[in-house]
């Protein structure tokens, strides 16, 4: 039973405790007429109660409840026929009646929480995929993965394109499709979420009805997990923190009941980027709130080795050399960050980039797998460059001599890779996990 369904009973439960005090005083000051109205009320409840516990299971509760059915109805008839004589019937039996139905109840009917996960992005789904295992392998939870709608974002802020990803999950992921989850009916015990800006995002937005303020109210428990990894920077470098504190003050931070991150470092930058936001909430409030738990990230990028993943053919073809062995393959990221800050300092340098890797193309592949938000980012908040970068990307993917990555799976790219190049973003903390170089590239060289 949800636990949600079992709280109602008991909360139904105390009811009937009220009114047997109700009940009890209406019989000595001969209220008969008000009584029997509470008595014929009680009845009804329990019927009620009897149809939400209805399963095998449950049958010594059933029995119980028909038994207390069964006496409500005696006390009727004796109040009923003026056989006050009997009436220290209610305070010998009804009482402790109930008292057994609330020990059984407690005793026999177990909780199964329900947890919904909503990933938006397919890529970024490595954000919450191991919670999802967890929850999904436990005998006493039903999980469910629902991925909802985004939509690209015009450059005033109008929504444009709407993008749904549900088919682009691993086949063992099963899904549910966000129009015949009831939210309002089910009432999820815990909603987990990945993406936390609501209305704040200037390039995508999820669908309005998945804003974490909107889904506070279907659930006992609003999480957030982010989707990316931050820097784990020195908590005595004020500026440090300051440069990424808007990470940490966004809605879905605010709405969420828990806020899981990657570590207790990054817990106190969170804590700190908060207290200094919001000055009416005490430190208590957000260190009850910000747990260092660490990122499902990290679970994914450890766990997936290159024996295991499936490589394109079109792929294998770039990467092999003639006798079958690989060559070097190197990750090429292109953050949105980056993009924003040198707009086309960045093109020239991408432009570049493919030109030394084209010469070395027999000793090096180059896996370019830029920032899934990239291109929305460029449509909408730097539309003057969309035709030169789609220029790059036409011709290098039309000429085949490197791999170009947009699938939703991030994390076999990162395992066949041998190291990173590109922007500074949270990719890099994950190379760094598993070890492998890292070179940051500069616009400016």
């Amino acid at each position: 039973m949800r636990k949600a369904q079992k709280d109602q009973i008991k909360e139904f439960l105390e009811l009937l405790k009220e009114a047997y005090y109700e009940i009890k005083k209406a019989i000595y000051q001969e209220e008969n007429k008000r009584a029997m109205e509470l008595l014929k009320q009680c009845r009804e409840g329990a019927v009620w109660m009897e149809s939400l516990i209805e399963k095998p299971e449950h049958r010594k509760i059933i029995f119980i409840l028909e038994k207390y059915q069964k006496l409500l109805d005696r006390i009727y008839q004796i109040i009923e026929q003026s056989r006050l004589e009997e009436k220290d019937l209610v305070d010998r039996e009804l009482y402790h009646i109930l008292i057994e139905l609330e020990e059984r109840i407690e005793q026999d009917i177990k909780v199964r929480l329900e947890m919904v996960f909503l990933p938006y992005k397919a890529s970024m789904w490595d954000s919450l995929e191991s919670i999802w295992k967890a929850a999904d392998q436990d005998p006493n939870c039903d999980a469910y993965v629902v991925p909802i709608p985004y939509y690209d974002k015009n450059p005033d802020g109008s929504f444009r394109k709407m993008h749904y990803e549900g088919k682009d999950y691993p086949e063992y992921v099963p899904i549910t499709c966000y129009e015949e989850y009831d939210f309002k009916g089910r009432r999820p015990d815990i909603i987990w979420i990945h993406n936390p800006y609501d209305e704040c995002n200037y390039v995508t937005s999820v669908h309005p009805f998945f804003f974490s303020k909107n889904l506070k109210q279907f659930t006992e428990q609003l999480i957030y997990v982010p989707y990316f990894i931050l820097g784990e920077v020195n908590l005595k470098d004020t500026s440090a923190i300051d440069s990424i504190a808007h990470f940490c003050t966004v809605p879905g931070v605010f709405y969420a009941d828990k806020v899981i991150v990657q570590s207790e470092t990054v817990r106190q930058i969170y804590i700190t980027a908060l207290l200094k936001f919001v000055k009416k909430k005490k430190r208590e409030y957000w260190e009850n709130k910000i747990i260092g738990l660490g990122s499902p990230k990290w679970d994914k990028v450890i766990n997936t080795k290159k024996e295991e993943v499936e490589i394109p053919k079109e792929w294998l073809q770039i990467i092999q050399k003639p006798d079958g062995s690989w060559k070097k393959v190197i990750f090429y990221n292109v953050s949105v960050g980056a993009f924003l800050q040198h707009n086309e300092k960045l093109l020239e340098k991408i432009k570049r980039v493919f030109e030394i890797f084209k010469e070395h193309k027999e000793e090096i592949a180059l896996l370019w797998r830029p920032h899934p938000l990239l291109q929305a980012t460029i449509e909408s908040m730097r539309p003057e460059l969309w035709e030169t970068y789609k220029a790059i990307l036409d011709q290098y993917r039309s000429e085949k001599w490197g791999i170009y990555d947009d699938t939703a799976d991030f994390n076999r790219a990162v395992a066949i890779s041998d190291a990173y190049y590109g922007d500074m973003s949270s990719v890099v903390q994950l190379y760094q996990i598993i070890e492998k170089p890292v070179v940051i590239q500069n616009p400016y060289i």
